[in-house]
C-alpha cells in the first residue's frame, strides 16, 4: 500500500451557517494523480483550502505526512501590476531573491577597508559568504533563471510572451503563470483548481503533459473529462456530503459508478421487497395474537421485528438532481449562414482576417476551433450584426431566429434580478417566471436576487434558460461548458443533439466536440480549414498534434 500523505478523518465543514460536508473521510497518498468531481457548490474547492490550511475544520482531523509540502492554484488567479510574465514566474522562489540580496550586500560590505583590512572581520564575512552560496547552490541558483525558462516554454509560453505585461493577460494565461511558479517550486503536493479553464486546445495538451509527468501527487478539480481521462489514476468524487473514491480514470469511473449505482438499485429493490414480507409476516402474527391472546404468536412477531432491527439497510439510489433544458428548435431556411471573402481589420491596421468563406446548412452541428486570439468570437460578432461588415459579406437565411451564448456573460446586467431578466426574454407572469428558473435548480431567494450574486456557473444556466424562451433556430455558443459543471454539460449534450436546428459553437471541450459536432472549422493565422467529424477525426486528420 502506498503511503498516505494527507487523511481527511471525519471532517466536518460549516460556512456561514450552511453545512458543506459532515463526517467525510478521504486519504491521498503518494504518487496519485486524483481528479476531484463533483456538482458545482459540492465542496470540492473547501476540500481543497483544508488540504492546503487555508480552512479550519469544525469536527474531525487533517492529518499531514511530516515536512510534507504544497502548493495551491486557485480557480481565479490575482497577479499583481508592474511586472512581465518572465519576471512573475521568476518570483516562484522568493528565498533566492532573498539570498542574492544578501550576497550583494555582502560583496560591497566585504570592499569596504575595514573589512578587507581586518583579517578576522574578512574570515567571518567569508564564512557567510561560503554559507549563502551553499543555499543558492541548493535552490539550484546557477540555473534558476534556465529552468523558470524552460517551465513558462513547456506550459506554451514561448520568448515572444515573456515580455507581456502579466496582469494583461486572460484568465486561463494567468492561471499558467501561476502553474508555472508552483512548477518551479515542485511541492511534493500539487492542489489545482480548473487549471484548464479558458484555455485553448494547444495550452491544454500542454497542461496534460505537464500533469501526467509531475513527480509529486496531484490533486485536479476539473469539468474537462477529456483531460480526466488523460491524467488521472483515481477519480474522487463528492457529492451530497460523500466522499467515493474510483480506481482509474474518467471513463473507468462513469463506468464503474454506474455499475455499482445499478448493483446497489437491484439490492435496494430486493432488500425492500424482503421488508415487505417480513412487515407482512409480523402484522398477521400479530393479527393472530389479538384474536387467540397465543404467546407463541407475540413471540413469532417479536422475533421478526428483531431480524428487522437489526438488518443494515441499503440505501435507495438518490439521483443528483439536474436542470431541465428544452431547446425547441424548428426548421427555417436551408442555407443557414454563408460567409463570402470575410475579412476583419482593426484601426491600427492589425489584419485578424481576410478573405473567410464558410457555408452552414440546417441541420448540422459545426465546432469552431483555433488558438486563443485567432478572431473565434470576433467572427460570432459579426453573425450577430451582419449588416455593419467593412469586408466581404455575411448572409444569414431568411428564416433564421438567432440565440447567442456570451462567453464572457456580458449579455447579462448584473443589477438585475432573475425573474425580470427571464420576463424580458417572454411573456410570461411572475408565478410562471419562477417555476421555469426553479427548472433550472435557482432557489426561490436567488430568483429575486441580483444576477451580478451568481457563480459563473449559475450564471451560464441562466443563458441557457433564456435561449430556452428565446426559441432560435441557429445557436451560438460561445465557450457554453466553461462553467458548467460535469452533470450539466451532459445535459446540454443531449439537449444539443436532438435539437431541430443549427448548432456554430466554439469550445475548448475535447470531449464535448467529440460528443456534439459534425464537423470542426480551424481559424488559423487569418485562414479557415474544414474537418469532417468530432475533435478526434480533427486531430487524426491533422496528422500531428498542435
Amino acid at each position: 500500500m502506498a503511503e498516505i500523505i494527507v487523511k481527511l478523518d471525519r471532517v466536518t465543514v460549516t460556512l456561514a451557517g450552511r453545512p458543506i460536508f459532515s463526517d467525510l473521510t478521504w486519504e491521498i497518498q503518494r504518487g496519485q494523480r486524483i481528479g476531484l468531481v463533483g456538482p458545482n457548490g459540492a465542496g470540492k474547492s473547501t476540500i481543497m483550502k483544508l488540504v492546503a490550511q487555508e480552512l479550519t475544520v469544525d469536527a474531525g482531523q487533517v492529518f499531514r505526512l511530516s515536512g510534507l509540502t504544497w502548493g495551491r492554484l486557485e480557480q481565479e488567479p490575482h497577479l499583481p501590476g508592474g511586472r512581465t510574465v518572465l519576471q512573475e514566474a521568476l518570483t516562484a522562489l522568493p528565498e533566492l531573491a532573498a539570498i542574492e540580496q544578501a550576497l550583494d550586500a555582502l560583496a560591497d560590505r566585504m570592499a569596504q577597508p575595514d573589512v578587507y583590512g581586518n583579517p578576522k572581520t574578512l574570515e567571518k564575512a567569508l564564512r557567510a559568504q561560503e554559507r549563502l552560496l551553499h543555499q543558492f547552490e541548493q535552490l539550484e541558483g546557477p540555473r534558476y533563471e534556465s529552468k523558470v525558462k524552460e517551465t513558462l516554454l513547456a506550459l506554451g509560453f514561448g520568448p515572444a510572451e515573456w515580455g507581456a505585461a502579466a496582469e494583461h493577460l486572460s484568465g486561463g494565461q494567468k492561471k499558467l503563470v501561476m502553474l508555472a511558479k508552483l512548477l518551479v517550486q515542485q511541492p511534493a503536493l500539487l492542489l489545482l483548481d480548473e487549471p484548464d479553464n479558458h484555455l485553448d486546445l494547444p495550452a491544454k495538451r500542454a497542461l496534460e503533459n505537464t500533469i501526467r509527468t509531475y513527480p509529486g501527487c496531484v490533486v485536479i478539480i476539473s469539468h474537462d473529462r477529456y483531460l480526466l481521462d488523460e491524467v488521472a489514476t483515481h477519480i474522487a468524487e463528492l457529492e451530497s456530503g460523500r466522499l467515493t473514491q474510483y480506481l482509474g480514470n474518467y471513463t473507468a469511473y462513469a463506468n464503474e459508478r454506474a455499475l455499482r449505482r445499478l448493483r446497489q438499485q437491484q439490492l435496494y429493490a430486493a432488500q425492500q421487497k424482503e421488508i415487505a414480507r417480513i412487515e407482512a409476516a409480523i402484522a398477521r402474527f400479530e393479527l393472530w395474537a389479538s384474536l387467540v391472546v397465543n404467546e407463541r404468536h407475540i413471540r413469532q412477531a417479536r422475533s421478526r421485528q428483531k431480524m428487522l432491527d437489526k438488518m443494515d439497510k441499503i440505501e435507495k439510489v438518490n439521483e443528483a438532481k439536474r436542470m431541465t433544458l428544452e431547446l425547441n428548435g424548428w426548421r427555417g431556411s436551408n442555407k443557414v449562414v454563408e460567409l463570402v471573402n470575410v475579412g476583419r481589420t482593426f484601426d491600427n491596421g492589425r489584419v485578424l482576417f481576410r478573405q473567410l468563406n464558410l457555408t452552414i446548412w440546417h441541420g448540422e452541428r459545426v465546432g469552431l476551433v483555433g488558438p486563443n486570439g485567432a478572431g473565434k468570437s470576433e467572427l460570432f460578432k459579426m453573425l450577430l450584426d451582419p449588416e455593419n461588415i467593412s469586408q466581404g459579406e455575411v448572409k444569414i437565411g431568411p428564416s433564421i431566429q438567432i440565440g447567442y451564448y456570451a462567453q464572457e456573460q456580458e449579455t447579462l446586467d448584473p443589477d438585475q434580478d432573475l425573474i425580470t431578466c427571464i420576463r424580458q426574454a417572454a411573456p410570461l407572469t411572475r408565478e410562471a417566471a419562477v417555476a421555469f428558473l426553479l427548472r433550472f435548480l435557482f432557489s426561490y431567494d436567488q430568483v429575486q436576487g441580483p444576477i451580478g450574486k451568481l457563480s459563473g456557473g449559475e450564471r451560464s444556466r441562466l443563458q441557457l434558460a433564456r435561449l430556452v424562451l428565446q426559441r432560435p433556430n441557429l445557436l451560438l455558443l460561445d465557450e457554453p461548458t466553461n462553467n458548467l459543471d460535469i452533470a450539466a454539460i451532459e445535459v446540454l449534450e443531449e439537449t444539443l443533439n436532438e435539437f431541430v436546428g443549427t448548432v456554430l459553437v466554439i469550445s475548448h471541450d475535447r470531449f464535448f466536440l467529440d460528443t456534439v459536432v459534425d464537423r470542426i472549422v480551424e481559424l488559423r493565422d487569418g485562414r479557415l480549414t474544414e474537418f469532417v467529424g468530432g475533435y478526434t477525426d480533427y486531430l487524426a486528420e491533422r496528422g500531428y498534434d498542435e
